[in-house]
């Protein structure tokens, strides 16, 4: 005679009893949960995000020269391939004075990228840079360029990545700076930001 095959019990559980049950002691229960009612005539409140006041419709009054061009890690990258001097080729872009901004994440990104993007971490190094300090956890560059741009609409983003790009043409008044045709090229940028203010 051959020995029967057990069948093994899969993901057995003890029952228990529900904190409802009619057989727990009432002090034990747990107790129905009370719709409270809403009172039509009382006021109804919203969170709407407040406008910035820095923008008039879609035009930002905060941005002119000198401009502050905020450069993602794959600007740097494009511009060296394409053999474009960072600092003159925004001049030549704006005709205007640009300070290039680069935030404690993008550096940190170049820094990962090895000895390949040595060229690149020198670049970022040059005393016409300016360091911005980031206060918020993690090294992740899209997201620190988005939030920032976000609370000071003073900066025009530098970048050539497609995501990044779609998520700032969502903010209304931050241009966006991008490479082609070995040039460099301003998306959503009025005539009159370069004109002289009286």
């Amino acid at each position: 005679m051959r020995k029967q095959k057990k069948t093994r019990k899969c993901a057995t559980m003890k029952r228990t009893l529900s904190l409802r049950d009619q057989r727990l002691k009432e002090k034990d229960r747990l107790k129905p949960k009370k719709k409270e009612k809403k009172d039509p005539s009382a006021l109804k409140e919203r969170e709407v995000p407040q406008h910035p006041s820095c923008l008039f419709f879609q035009y930002n009054t905060q941005l002119g020269p000198p401009y502050h061009i905020l450069v993602d890690t794959n600007f740097i990258n494009f511009s060296i391939k394409a053999k474009l001097d960072l600092v003159q080729s925004m001049m030549d872009c704006l005709y205007a004075k640009c300070i290039p901004c680069i935030t404690d994440c993008v550096m940190a990104e170049i820094e990962k990228l090895g000895q390949k993007y040595r060229v690149a971490l020198r670049i970022t190094k040059d005393p016409r840079f300016e360091r911005l300090p980031c206060t918020h956890k993690g090294t992740y560059a899209d997201d620190c360029l988005v939030q920032r741009v976000t609370q000071h609409k003073c900066y025009i983003v530098a970048t050539v990545d497609r995501d990044l790009k779609g998520r700032i043409r969502k903010i209304p008044g931050v241009p966006i700076m991008y490479i082609s045709n070995h040039r460099y090229n301003i998306e959503r940028m009025p005539d009159d930001y370069g004109a002289p203010r009286f």
